[in-house]
């Protein structure tokens, strides 16, 4: 039946966890309007028949409808319109949280092409690979204007914003290639800005990902992340936190400073100067790049310089996998090896 909508409303294949709920409550609300429309239409038909004109008129007796009915004509379509915006709003809190285990992928608009980064991986223009039946989460921004990204066989479409990033996350179904489009004018060459979701089976994903990083420009970069834990990314953010003098404010060891220590940073929840808290995530910390004063942490001076116009996305998306690896070790575990005792007292 759900094939049988799609192809009557001319609309691609649902090729995304997120399309097929689309889909649903799309087709919930069109047959409903239809059937609604049609008893409507059959009904004036049907009067239009009955009482046409066909002798004198006469004066029509005085009548008024019960209060029941009267309730029902307002309650029946309210009692849809609620049901629809509930349904809607579960679909869209499920769209904006991504599960925990999530891929990130750093995608880049701009005039007029479509940029996409690995935080541990090789960055690509204009194709993008994921895995099938893998959470992927797309941390978008723009260089220039507004874009969109806009994927019609996922029902995927989100604003990147210079300055700033966005997230929106996806799980494709099955293989395949799937068109990228910018859904907001951006200027003279906007219709030629396309891309494409390869998608691919998780092993071959893998496969794809390590002849990657066995290109020449990423072999010492897989070399040093092997001997380490921060991927390529995640090291290029350290150079920039020292060349724009983040490290004369911020620790990376836990030490009081200036500004908040980055040790541990990012995922908790800080007090505010303002009242209330804030989670440290990628939206704050770009946030917090470019406009400093918007939400300053309690107990701390409001003297960080903005940093807009002053970083690149990439430098920005560096940063945020940079703050993201400074994580505190855990604890060893206790050993789970049995005690030894001596003899037994005889």
């Amino acid at each position: 039946m759900s094939d049988l909508l799609r192809r009557m409303l001319f609309l691609p294949e649902a090729a995304s966890s997120l399309a097929t709920r689309v889909d649903q409550l799309h087709f919930f609300i069109i047959c409903t309007t239809f059937v609604v429309g049609a008893g409507i239409g059959l009904t004036g038909l049907f009067f239009l028949v009955r009482y046409r004109r066909g002798r004198a008129p006469s004066e029509a007796p005085a009548m008024a409808a019960p209060t029941w009915m009267e309730a029902a004509f307002a309650g029946v379509p309210l009692s849809f319109f609620l049901l629809w915006g509930a349904l809607g709003f579960r679909d869209y809190v499920w769209a904006r949280t991504p599960p925990r285990d999530a891929l990130d992928v750093y995608v880049t608009g701009k005039q007029w092409m479509w940029k996409f980064a690995y935080p541990d991986g090789p960055g690509m223009v204009g194709v993008l690979h994921v895995p099938t039946g893998t959470p992927v989460r797309l941390l978008l921004t723009s260089r220039d204007v507004i874009h969109s990204f806009f994927v019609p066989a996922f029902r995927l479409k989100m604003d990147a914003l210079p300055g700033r990033y966005t997230e929106i996350w996806l799980e494709v179904l099955r293989p395949g290639r799937y068109q990228v489009l910018c859904a907001e004018y951006c200027g003279l060459d906007h219709s030629h800005m396309r891309a494409e979701v390869v998608a691919l089976e998780p092993a071959a994903f893998e496969a794809w990902r390590a002849r990657q990083r066995a290109q020449p420009t990423w072999v010492a970069d897989t070399a040093a992340e092997e001997a380490g834990t921060q991927g390529p990314f995640a090291r290029r953010g350290e150079d920039v936190a020292a060349r724009q003098g983040c490290l004369q404010c911020h620790t990376i060891d836990g030490t009081p400073h200036i500004g908040p220590t980055w040790l541990g940073l990012y995922g908790r929840d800080e007090p505010l100067a303002s009242g209330g808290s804030v989670r440290v995530d990628v939206a704050y910390l770009t946030e917090s790049m470019m406009d400093p004063l918007a939400k300053v942490v309690a107990g701390y001076a409001p003297v960080m310089p903005s940093f807009h116009g002053r970083l690149s996305a990439g430098e920005v998306g560096a940063l945020v996998e940079f703050i993201k690896s400074l994580q505190p070790e855990l604890p060893e575990p206790p050993s789970s090896q049995e005690p030894t005792y001596g003899p037994l007292p005889r």
